[in-house]
């Protein structure tokens, strides 16, 4: 059970940063909106901090996403769309 609730947060964490760069985010642009430091916010990023589904709504929010979206396995496909729809 511990190999796929790793897997899982992984793929959070990493959907949290894909994001975050397609939106053109800083850490620390993410880190003073949810009131903490950057350094907090690095280890949320890289899956050292656990995440609070509280913190994780508020990361949402910033990223204007859906929550749905950050826990999706298919982050990439979501993020094509969403480029697409800017072109169009």
């Amino acid at each position: 059970m511990g190999a796929i609730s790793d897997l899982k947060t992984k793929t959070i964490v990493s959907n949290i940063r894909k994001i975050r760069e397609f939106r053109n985010y800083t850490q620390d642009y993410l880190a003073a909106k949810l009131q903490i430091s950057q350094n907090a916010y690095s280890k949320i990023e890289l899956g050292y901090s656990s995440i609070t589904l509280n913190r994780l709504i508020g990361v949402a929010e910033i990223l204007e996403v859906d929550l749905a979206d950050i826990i999706c396995p298919n982050i990439e496909e979501i993020i094509q769309r969403k480029l697409q729809l800017k072109q169009a």
